[in-house]
């Protein structure tokens, strides 16, 4: 075994292969950009090695600054994790050339199968079905959109050298095509370094259906069965389980057999994991492999009961796998969520800032954690924004789902925003318990996105309106402390009853009032009756927590901000609340004769339309990247370009004006 490794990733990851290596009694070296300098996997491993500034390009990608790390710390060998360098054929090849272990497959493997149209090529000479396609190499515009007729609307545009749901556009007809095909290679250039494209005749409801194999390098391939990951997002998955769900054992049988083949075909040696499109109707069709450990390894690990990543170093060292296919077996059933720092109800927009709150469930039989971050620490733009991975396993799906259910109910978040309520909606959705989830649901169920179209309860209102009268701050004119800044609405003749209208952030917006009373020292609310008002107030007992007094009621509420809106959770129920400022005029519900904002930080990429132009609402008008993602603005109405006010490859904050935008009524 490997005396001392260095972990070329970082984030929950890099603490995953950490814990191994404790356990196996091999030492671990981490790297960090200035970024992550005080973070987790920093302080877990016995050694720790800053590689650059915070952009993954002058770090974390920097081939050389790795190698030479591990060179410098006695590293016998470099696990490269997931994501990053960890499928580059070139970094392999320059760790090898070095005197030092790649822990991961072959040279020949990764060429052969980092080039998703490479491996098609080579699965299609072997047999294995195929969507129909193009993987050529003839990347010109003219003819990719060609061979899009040729194939037939709808298409998935896909980067060559993709992974994790970056640089794939699907594309429904033909004038969509130029646009899309741009942005999927920008996104694949600024990813993976490499602009090349497929395309893929585009299922409408298919279920994503992966097989997790190893290979060692006496000749030996196993599968440890399959996983299910059809609940995906932005092409990205956000919840994975094992086995999956109404696959009959002829079906496993074919699928773990062409997996197998497929790693035999090339030779492959370690983690790997063979995708495919599974048609329920028809059959399976290859997707791609994954040449690494994958982030959902850990379903297979809890029904299987073994540790991937030490069956990686073994195979590293030159050992023969652990088992053989006929002394693996599985138990039970187990399921992944990913908790990301985003808003799903904002198309899924990444969210930065300072995690004020992170209370995951307590480690208990059956509840398994992976986690990078901690209460405290930084979310910033650079890289993916996936928090934790939550894992559950139970002797059935229905138990643990269930399971899955308890577990999610006990995540707190607070400092930016997160997908815990959405995750917590699609597992209690009917559709996820019969396990009949494609990969297309989550983006046709509005209601597993945006929650049920229900009026928030009065409690919710109430606390809404309290937290925004203790936090506003009113500054029209005169210094902070003269009396045009109090907001206790003192009057010197008479009391003031103030209205505030709170929006729902559902995928149909609803408004709901709430009445203010302002008497000496006290206030009290009304929910929709001026008349029925209450006495209310509402006390801080820790971060993000308060108890609301309403009438003659109390509850413990959660109250966090997220961008423009207010989380409140109130018993088991949530709601997404945005105050309506009244100096602020509306036209169709979006503010008039404003500048569009930036709803995260990160660097504006391209103007879409020149300055002056007329659009009409949804039109897009600007393309920022954060977080390794492309996002798009769009026009809030129908109204008038004025002038861009950031210019193109300028870095921009959260809430920096990016358009001079005049709505027209």
């Amino acid at each position: 075994m490997f005396h001392r490794i260095l972990i070329a990733n970082r984030g929950e990851i890099a603490c995953r292969i950490i814990a191994t290596c404790r356990r196996l009694g091999v030492e671990t070296v981490a790297v960090y950009s200035e970024a992550d300098a005080n973070a987790r996997h920093v302080r877990l491993a016995d050694q720790a090695i800053g590689v650059g500034p915070a952009a993954a390009r002058d770090s974390y990608l920097r081939m050389d600054r790795i190698i030479e790390a591990a060179q410098r710390s006695g590293a016998q060998a470099i696990h490269p994790g997931y994501g990053f360098l960890s499928e580059n054929p070139e970094f392999a090849l320059r760790v090898a050339e070095a005197g030092l272990t790649f822990i991961g497959p072959t040279v020949e493997a990764m060429r052969a199968m980092s080039s998703k149209a490479t491996a098609k090529q080579l699965m299609e000479r072997s047999g294995v079905p195929l969507l129909p396609g193009y993987h050529g190499d003839d990347q010109d515009a003219s003819v990719l959109r060609r061979e899009a007729e040729r194939i037939g609307y709808p298409v998935l545009i896909k980067a060559t050298a993709g992974g994790g749901g970056k640089g794939m556009r699907v594309v429904e007809n033909a004038g969509q095509f130029d646009e899309r095909l741009a942005s999927c290679q920008r996104e694949a250039k600024g990813s993976f370094g490499d602009a090349r494209v497929l395309l893929e005749k585009f299922l409408l409801r298919p279920r994503h259906i992966e097989v997790q194999i190893f290979g060692d390098t006496h000749g030996q391939v196993v599968h440890l069965f399959e996983r299910d990951c059809s609940s995906q997002r932005r092409h990205q998955k956000v919840l994975e389980e094992a086995l999956a769900p109404h696959l009959g054992p002829e079906q496993r049988e074919s699928v773990t057999r062409a997996a197998c083949s497929a790693a035999r075909a090339v030779g492959y040696v370690g983690a790997g994991t063979v995708e495919f499109l599974f048609d329920p109707g028809v059959g399976f069709y290859f997707m791609e492999m994954n040449t690494r450990i994958q982030v959902e390894h850990p379903v297979t690990e809890m029904i299987t009961g073994l540790d991937l990543v030490e069956w990686q170093l073994r195979v590293a060292v030159g050992e023969p796998l652990p088992k053989s296919q006929a002394d693996i077996s599985s138990s039970g059933h187990a399921i992944e969520v990913r908790l990301y720092a985003e808003v799903p109800e904002s198309g899924f927009l990444p969210s930065s800032g300072t995690i004020k709150l992170f209370d995951l469930p307590v480690r208990a039989p059956g509840v398994r954690i992976e986690s990078g971050i901690e209460a405290g620490d930084a979310v910033g733009i650079d890289y993916d924004p996936m928090l934790a991975k939550l894992i559950v396993h139970a002797d059935s799906r229905p138990e643990a789902v269930a399971l899955l259910l308890r577990a999610l109910s006990e995540v707190r978040i607070g400092g930016v925003g997160n997908n815990v309520a959405f995750l917590r909606r699609l597992a209690a959705s009917p559709e996820f318990a019969r396990g009949e989830v494609d990969i297309g649901f989550i983006e046709r169920t509005p209601s597993i996105v945006h929650g049920a179209q229900l009026a928030p309860e009065p409690r919710a209102l109430a606390a809404a309106a309290l937290w925004v009268l203790t936090h506003e701050t009113w500054m029209a004119r005169g210094d902070a402390d003269g009396v045009w800044a109090r907001n206790d609405g003192w009057r010197l003749n008479a009391h003031l009853i103030r209205t505030l209208q709170f929006e729902t952030g559902t995928a149909q917006p609803a408004l709901a009032t709430v009445f203010i009373h302002y008497a000496p020292g006290a206030v009290r609310v009304a929910v929709g009756d001026p008349a029925a008002a209450v006495p209310a107030s509402l006390q801080a007992e820790g971060e993000g927590l308060f108890h609301l007094l309403f009438g003659a009621e109390g509850a413990r509420v959660r109250v966090a901000p997220d961008g423009e809106y207010l989380r409140l959770g109130v018993g088991d129920a949530e709601y997404r609340l945005r105050w309506r400022d009244p100096r602020q005029p509306v036209v169709e519900g979006y503010l008039a004769d404003s500048g569009l904002a930036a709803p995260m930080p990160g660097r504006i990429i391209a103007h879409v339309v020149a300055a002056g132009n007329t659009v009409s609402r949804g039109a897009p008008l600007l393309i920022m990247e954060a977080m390794k993602m492309e996002h798009t603005i769009c026009a809030p109405a129908n109204g008038v370009v004025r002038a861009y006010l950031a210019a193109v490859g300028q870095q921009v904050r959260e809430g920096t004006e990016l358009i001079d935008f005049e709505a027209q009524q």
